[in-house]
């Protein structure tokens, strides 16, 4: 099924036809080969300051709590933007080689979603897809938007950021560029966490579509393999059955397919586009491994400058540290994985989306990483050690339903957490949301977690050390804390192509994909 919603461009940028052909695979390649594949490569001391001296940083991630166990979430973001990091165009020999359009299309959807999931003790690695167009809560409401597809957070954040600066005076290109990142940044990674349950995000590397191209030709050729011939005008991908090397303007034609004029038939999905992201990266690593690439000054140089010139990541990302876990990833140690959905259908303008079961993937994401899971009672709380430092939280009942506040208190009680006000708004509000003060951002996600996944924004008039859950008439009280979902996503009838997941894809090799 065709998907065809994008953001609305910031800075009177207008969206094109085009901007909806997003180079998937290659921004998460680059992030992986550039972050932490490349950490695990031998560098030395020296090397390593080298290395970081030159990439571009952010603190959106500052004061949020780690995972336990010392485990290791990082989150690539590969964004839609037409630009570079600084906000400028692009080469028009780069455009030309993308065939994607150029600096007037496109905008900051984070149209790549991936989790990369490193044990600490070694074990195998788990990278979970996020398909793009999956239908959520937007942490925040950027925009004033509080559902839409998962990969508008970052470019909504940014718009309202962006005009907010504006409106304040702010007239330098650069800062205007670099604080409305960060807000999109923010944005993105509360709304994954949020979707995933709670799931802490320790480390991001946020990666621009240009990104893929050049580490392409910095690698290229490179071997991948097709199962049938295909064959697509539009993205210009003319591709045969098994193994082939593909150079840097072939890679992306392969990870941008959108429909295959050989096999008509076989619509290509997201699930599809999310495959040939996982067997690019697959291959790609295999590849740069056996062909001595990490042991080639030229090629690690090459690499290095693309990764100083088009990706961001945080501040508290230490690669010396990081190599510890990732240095197995190109044998092959790890696992590609894609969450699921239910079916397809329409949000409330009639745009396509995946609808999810929010329990459903929170469960299988628990499952991945090894975290608890909703078998266990419900009204067992996790123990200290496990959970975020509880909150005292306050519920305001801004509905026509009688003692709801006292309802969910009782829930959160259960939970874990510490009972405040419960109060009746004169107001009758649509959509609920949680609001927390200074020090109870953790806390908000595991309350939000708890009542099925609603939108969760800082607020200066929260007190500090409480939360504050606000009820609109989309609430419905869970079931269990730990099971149900809120979600108001449209129920379509399902659609006649199922949306399961592929099965996982395993590394170590040059897998055949659709």
């Amino acid at each position: 099924m065709t998907r065809t919603f994008t953001n609305p461009a910031p800075r009177g940028r207008v969206p094109h036809r085009r901007a909806r052909r997003a180079l998937l695979a290659g921004k998460i390649a680059m992030g992986i080969v550039a972050v932490l594949v490349l950490a695990g490569a031998g560098y030395g001391w020296s090397a390593y300051h080298g290395l970081v001296s030159g990439l571009r940083t952010s603190n959106a991630l500052a004061g949020e709590s780690a995972s336990l166990g010392g485990d290791t979430n990082i989150l690539i973001m590969g964004l839609d933007s037409r630009l570079d990091e600084n906000g400028d165009p692009l080469p028009q020999s780069i455009y030309d080689a993308l065939h994607a359009g150029d600096q007037q299309d496109g905008g900051y959807n984070a149209n790549v979603l991936m989790l990369l999931h490193v044990p600490a003790d070694g074990g195998k690695a788990t990278s979970i897809s996020i398909p793009r167009d999956d239908y959520v809560d937007l942490a925040g409401c950027p925009d004033k938007q509080c559902k839409g597809k998962i990969k508008q957070a970052y470019g909504l954040a940014f718009d309202a950021e962006h005009k907010k600066l504006v409106a304040q005076g702010l007239a330098d290109k650069t800062q205007l560029e670099q604080q409305s990142r960060e807000a999109g940044r923010k944005a993105e990674i509360d709304t994954v966490r949020q979707f995933l349950g709670g799931v802490p995000v320790d480390h991001f590397a946020e990666v621009t579509l240009v990104a893929f191209f050049q580490i392409a030709q910095v690698v290229q050729p490179v071997t991948v393999c097709l199962s049938e011939d295909t064959q697509d005008s539009y993205s210009g991908a003319n591709f045969h059955k098994g193994q082939q090397q593909i150079n840097a303007q072939q890679a992306v034609a392969f990870v941008r397919q959108r429909r295959d004029y050989v096999h008509p038939s076989l619509n290509f999905t997201d699930l599809d586009r999310e495959r040939r992201q996982q067997a690019f990266i697959a291959s790609l690593a295999y590849q740069l491994k056996q062909g001595g690439a990490f042991t080639d000054p030229t090629k690690l140089q090459g690499i290095l400058d693309v990764a100083k010139q088009n990706t961001a990541i945080d501040s508290g990302l230490d690669l010396l540290a990081l190599a510890k876990q990732a240095a197995n990833l190109t044998s092959g140690n790890i696992a590609f994985v894609t969450l699921p959905i239910d079916h397809f259908g329409k949000d409330p303008a009639g745009e396509d989306v995946n609808v999810v079961n929010l329990a459903q993937i929170r469960a299988t994401v628990a499952q991945l990483l090894g975290t608890p899971t909703s078998s266990a009672p419900a009204t067992t709380a996790a123990p200290a050690s496990a959970r975020p430092p509880s909150a005292t939280v306050d519920i305001v009942n801004a509905t026509s339903r009688n003692g709801l506040a006292a309802e969910v208190s009782q829930v959160l009680a259960a939970h874990g957490d510490t009972a405040g006000k419960a109060t009746t708004d004169t107001r009758h509000l649509s959509h609920s949301a949680i609001y927390y003060g200074s020090g109870t951002a953790d806390a908000a996600t595991a309350v939000s977690s708890a009542l099925g996944g609603l939108p969760v924004q800082p607020d200066s008039d929260v007190p500090a050390g409480h939360v504050r859950v606000v009820l609109g008439a989309d609430f419905s009280l869970p079931a269990t804390p730990a099971s149900a979902s809120v979600s108001t996503a449209p129920t379509p009838a399902p659609a006649a192509d199922s949306g399961d997941a592929p099965s996982p894809l395993a590394g170590g090799g040059i897998p055949c994909v659709k």
